[in-house]
């Protein structure tokens, strides 16, 4: 019989992360775990406040479900059950690392993806003064990719100090839903001389009409405005490009629909994260294959990481083992 348990965990972040909705110090997770004949399943997520949730909350509605995956739920069982967020995230990875583990063969090929294999990731740069946010840049100028968190006054000062500190890197910006349709010219202006490869959520999320039909010189990426495939069809034709994170989706197997639906759509796709763990990013390495751009650098953000963890070389992060994940 299938036994499931929840922790609440800590891991304190290298200094600070800053973006427009405010600071943090540490990312705390929730971890289930599901143990089946000496075999476990874990997954891992972030509760966000931006989309209502919270700690205690998820932590709650994880442990709640004890009975019905003690009665053989599975992860097909799991949109029936929660709604697509944090806590049907960490139950659908969990699910799919004991049935990876239980056959004793990776999840990739139980997904019928192809074998993952080594990715630049991006690496964020947090919202800070123009000063700031150069002398960050200088210190990662060996980074082949940066994510530049803007979100406010000086935001044009602050891509161009970016690129000034990384005259070579590629570069990509997220205003985490800070600009206005009185700044969107300027701040366009401003990424279009720093040559800037895309802009991720730059208006508030149901309030993006703005952008419809629009063709603007920088590719435009939902974060906030998606979350999973019945969210698709709305934003469409205000966006190029998608964030797909496990966080948002509910798990893998809706990220999996998500991603083959914007394909099939011809928009662009990053794979995102919320900041936590190598367990969390695991199996987010299993969308690369549909994606132009990855973004799963949570554990570089990080003082520490679990153990055992993922293997990140500068900015190559590794596919996972199996004994971290899937």
């Amino acid at each position: 019989m299938p036994r499931l348990s929840v922790a609440v965990e800590r891991f304190p972040i290298a200094g600070r992360f800053t973006i427009a909705r405010g600071s943090r110090t540490e990312a705390v997770v929730v971890t289930a775990t599901i143990v089946e004949s000496d075999i476990a399943g874990r997954g891992e997520c972030v509760p966000y406040a931006r989309y209502g949730e919270t700690i205690d909350g998820v932590r709650d509605l994880i442990a709640a479900q004890s009975a019905v995956i003690a009665e053989g739920a599975t992860r097909h069982d799991l949109a029936g059950l929660l709604p697509a967020g944090a806590a049907r995230n960490a139950l659908d990875c969990a699910l799919w690392d004991l049935e990876a583990k239980r056959a004793g063969k990776p999840a990739w090929q139980n997904a019928n993806l192809p074998r993952p294999v080594p990715l630049i990731t991006a690496y964020t740069l947090s919202l800070g003064t123009p000063d700031e946010m150069e002398a960050a840049a200088r210190r990662e100028n060996s980074r082949p990719l940066l994510k530049v968190k803007l979100g406010g006054e000086e935001d044009g000062d602050r891509i161009a100090a970016v690129r000034r500190g990384v005259p070579d890197a590629t570069l990509i910006v997220d205003a985490n839903e800070a600009w206005s349709e009185a700044t969107f010219p300027e701040n366009m202006e401003a990424c279009e001389r720093a040559r800037v490869k895309f802009i991720e959520q730059p208006f508030p999320a149901h309030h993006d009409g703005f952008l419809s039909g629009k063709k603007n010189a920088i590719p435009i990426c939902a974060d906030e405005s998606i979350h999973d495939s019945a969210s698709l069809d709305d934003i469409a034709d205000r966006y190029h490009m998608i964030n797909i994170k496990l966080d948002k989706t509910g798990g893998l197997s809706e990220a999996l629909k998500l991603a083959q639906a914007a394909q099939a759509k011809g928009l662009g796709i990053m794979v995102g994260c919320m900041v936590g763990t190598s367990l969390a990013m695991a199996p987010a390495m299993l969308l690369a294959s549909f994606a132009q751009y990855i973004d799963l650098d949570g554990p570089l953000l990080l003082a520490r990481d679990r153990e055992p963890c993922l293997r990140i070389e500068g900015s190559k992060i590794h596919p996972s083992t199996q004994e971290l994940w899937g």
